[in-house]
Parts: structure tokens; C-alpha cells; sequence
């Protein structure tokens, strides 16, 4: 008598799965694909529900978030100096209080720095060079937009990450992700977030994935830096900004092809290759169905046994409380120090400008106009995704614009907040980490983008 499991068929599958577990994975499931991933487009913007839900307390609570940051990285700063000097026991006794708060003193005096910038942004005083509008005001407005992001989508996130959709999702898409991004089919689901969605937010999701043991530290990697990409709507406020909004869907699509082929690249070279490719904490879950399993039942079945184990209504609270508060006392002050330090660089010192003198005979072989100009453009975007933009704008020749405008969206790697927050995680990722592969996506993109420009122009 043969003891091999039987074949189910995909018709079969469902009603072999205990109903009560599957609808505690498609209706949290569904929510949370709703919030994160579905497209809501009107004649003039492209959003997401969280999106729109972010924007709606942004803009009502918008003369109340500065003292809220203000308080946020006050309480942050004088309890790490507190945790560092004194190492009172209600933070040594309690468990996230210490995570929280008991960090190093190169972090320590970071978080000093940025509770003095907070403060300096916020009453327009001290140090002009700190507070103009051209850096510590560009960061400090750039706080009170992330605190609400943070928020929202902390208490959120665990619909889309504790229900069983990135199981399901992974289970089915494997043998199209893995050979394609050398990435877990589980990714799929985090990929879509981190290029639909606001780029901290696909940040938080891979951070915590990784935390859960979903991802290795590699696999957490490469997500975060090959597809952590800027929102639509942020694109189009960039073309918009360089005088190319009208080629839009041209100079988007370009985006898309230099993104990919950057992301096929950048998972299989150093450093990404050099990160551990091993989990934080042990996890069970198997992507590869069994033999003589379908591929439909064994996703089924590892997304029900995920939702039962996602806990109550209140579990999903806590979870939340903690991210956030992992988030916001440990970001917004480190945020608000190296966002600020690395804009005053940019702005008031020649270190770009020296920089990016070997970028000037690269733009003029790829026959692009003004390229002393454009030098800068190319390599600032490491500071912030922004400033780019503001560089070329002065530009005359619009296909030059048009390069340094899709070449800034496709780096990515910016530290005034994405490089911070992924600093500030638990994934094994480095600073110079993030530099090197900063100049691999310019080098891997640039090309690509230069001849689309050619096509067009």
C-alpha cells in the first residue's frame, strides 16, 4: 500500500483548509493590500488609501506637528543622556525602554545634536546656517510629514505583514522572484509596498520582516536598496519641477527600466553578496511546496497558519505601539542631525562641486549638454532625493534635465531618510554599504537613462 501524501487539486485546496483560519487571512489580508497597494487615480494624482489617509492629518494637523516633533526628539535626547550617564533602573529594567534608549555614544551625541538643530529650526535662532530654509527647515517640514506617515502606517502595517498575504503571495510567485531578483517570493508583496507606496514605509516593512526572521540580513538588504523607490505622485512633482512633466509617461517608464535592470544587477555583486545571508531570529515557514502538494493548497495552508498566529485585535496594537515608538524616538532625532549637517555640506561648502569633477567627462561622452552643470546633480542625491532637482532646474537643455531628474529617482540612497532609518535598524547594512551602492545604481542607471534620453530628444 503506497504511503505517499495524495495530489490536491487547486479546486480541492480550499476545502481542505479550516475555514474559521481562512477567513482570518483573506479579510485582515484584504485590508491591508487595500491600505498599501490599491491604485486610487483621479485626472491629476496617482495615491494609495494610506496616502490619501496620511495627507488628510497632515493637513489637519498641520499647526500642531511641529511641538509635537519638538517633544518627540526633546524626550528622545534627554532620556539616551540620562540611559547613558546615569543608567537608571526603570530603563534598565524595562526591555524596550533599554532598545529605546540605551544606545551608543556615537548615537547618544547624534541625538544631542539633532534635539539642538530641533530646537534651533523650530524658534529660528542660534546658528543661521542651521536653521535657514535651505537645511534645518528642510528637514525639521520633512519631520512633521514622517511623524504622521509613522504613525498611521505603524498601526497599519500589521495587516499586511501578520496575516498571511506575503506567504500567499510568496508561496505562488517564487518561481518568478527568486531567479529574477534573487529574492524570497514572500518579497513580493514588500516589493510592491516599498514601489508603490512611501519609500519609509517599504523601509519599515522590510525592517520588520527581517526582524520577524522572514528575510536574511541580505535578502532585507537588497529589498531596501533596490526597490525602496520614491512614491509616483513624488515623481511627477519632479518632472514637473525640471520642465518635463509633459513627457511624463516616457520619463516614468524610464524610471521603471533603469530601476529593474539595477535591481536584477544589484542583488548578485558586492556588497549585497557580502551581507550574512542569515535570518535574525528562526523562522519555520517553507516557501517550496512539498511533493505531491499544490502550489495553491501549500500557500493556503502557510497563510491560514500565519493569520491564526497573528493574536487579537489588541496584539496588533501593541505591535504598532512598538513600531512606532521604535521609529519615532529613535529616527526623528538622528534624522533631524544628519539630514541637517549633510544639507549644510551641501550647501556652504565646495565638497560636491570637488566631488563630482570625474562625473563631468562621463555626462560629456554620453554627449549630454552642460555637463559641468550637471556634475553635482549626479552624486548630491546621496544627501537628499530632492536636491538634485533643485540643482538641474537651472539647466537649459531640457534633455539634460531630463537625465539628472530620472537618474536622482532611480538612486534611491539618500540619507536624510532612508539611509537613516535603514543606520538605525537592525539590518546588517553599513554606511559605506549604502555609498557603494549608491555609485553602483548611478553607474548601472546612468547609461540606460542617457540612451532613452537620446531616443526621445
Amino acid at each position: 500500500m503506497s504511503l505517499k501524501k495524495p495530489y490536491y487539486t487547486e479546486e480541492e485546496s480550499i476545502d481542505q483548509i479550516d475555514k474559521s483560519g481562512l477567513m482570518k487571512f483573506i479579510l485582515p489580508s484584504l485590508f491591508g493590500a487595500f491600505i498599501f497597494l490599491f491604485p486610487i487615480v483621479t485626472e491629476d494624482t496617482f495615491n494609495i488609501p494610506l496616502g490619501i489617509i496620511t495627507e488628510y492629518f497632515i493637513n489637519s494637523l498641520s499647526a500642531w506637528l511641529p511641538i509635537v516633533v519638538v517633544t518627540i526628539i526633546t524626550i528622545s535626547t534627554l532620556l539616551t543622556v540620562l540611559s547613558a550617564v546615569f543608567k537608571p533602573a526603570f530603563i534598565r529594567n524595562s526591555q524596550t525602554l533599554q532598545s529605546l534608549f540605551d544606545v551608543s555614544i556615537g548615537w547618544t551625541i547624534t541625538r544631542t545634536v539633532g534635539c539642538i538643530y530641533a530646537y534651533m529650526a523650530y524658534f529660528h535662532t542660534g546658528w543661521s546656517l542651521v536653521y535657514s530654509d535651505i537645511t534645518g527647515q528642510v528637514t525639521f517640514g520633512l519631520l512633521t510629514k514622517l511623524i504622521v506617515w509613522f504613525c498611521i502606517a505603524s498601526f497599519l502595517m500589521p495587516y499586511l505583514i501578520n496575516f498571511g498575504i506575503m506567504e500567499f503571495v510568496g508561496t505562488l510567485s517564487r518561481k518568478v522572484i527568486r531567479p529574477l531578483f534573487t529574492l524570497p517570493g514572500r518579497s513580493a508583496i514588500d516589493l510592491l509596498a516599498s514601489w508603490i507606496g512611501n519609500v519609509n514605509v517599504g523601509v519599515v516593512i522590510t525592517r520588520e520582516q527581517f526582524e520577524n526572521g522572514t528575510y536574511t540580513g541580505r535578502e532585507a538588504a537588497a529589498i531596501v536598496t533596490c526597490f525602496s523607490t520614491v512614491s509616483l505622485p513624488f515623481c511627477l512633482v519632479i518632472a514637473e519641477m525640471l520642465g518635463v512633466g509633459y513627457r511624463f509617461p516616457i520619463f516614468y517608464l524610464t524610471i521603471v527600466i533603469a530601476g529593474l535592470v539595477s535591481a536584477i544587477i544589484i542583488p548578485r555583486i558586492p556588497p549585497i553578496t557580502k551581507i550574512p545571508n542569515t535570518y535574525y531570529v528562526e523562522n519555520s515557514y517553507q516557501e517550496e511546496a512539498p511533493e505531491h502538494v499544490s502550489k495553491v493548497r501549500w500557500a493556503l495552508i502557510q497563510a491560514v497558519n500565519q493569520a491564526k498566529k497573528s493574536g487579537t485585535f489588541t496584539d496588533q496594537l501593541k505591535q504598532g505601539r512598538d513600531i512606532f515608538l521604535g521609529i519615532a524616538f529613535a529616527l526623528m532625532p538622528q534624522v533631524m542631525a544628519i539630514g541637517t549637517t549633510a544639507l549644510i555640506i551641501a550647501e556652504y561648502t565646495p565638497v560636491f562641486q570637488i566631488l563630482s569633477k570625474p562625473m563631468v567627462p562621463v555626462l560629456e561622452l554620453m554627449q549630454l549638454p552642460e555637463a559641468a552643470a550637471a556634475a553635482p546633480a549626479t552624486i548630491i542625491g546621496f544627501i537628499d532625493m530632492f536636491i538634485p532637482a533643485i540643482l538641474a532646474s537651472g539647466i537649459e537643455a531640457e534633455i539634460t534635465r531630463f537625465v539628472i531628474g530620472a537618474l536622482s529617482l532611480v538612486q534611491i540612497i539618500y540619507m536624510t531618510e532612508m539611509g537613516t532609518l535603514l543606520l538605525t535598524s537592525k539590518i546588517p547594512i553599513k554606511f559605506w554599504h549604502l555609498l557603494v551602492i549608491f555609485i553602483l545604481r548611478t553607474a548601472i542607471s546612468l547609461p540606460i537613462i542617457a540612451i532613452i534620453a537620446h531616443l526621445i530628444y
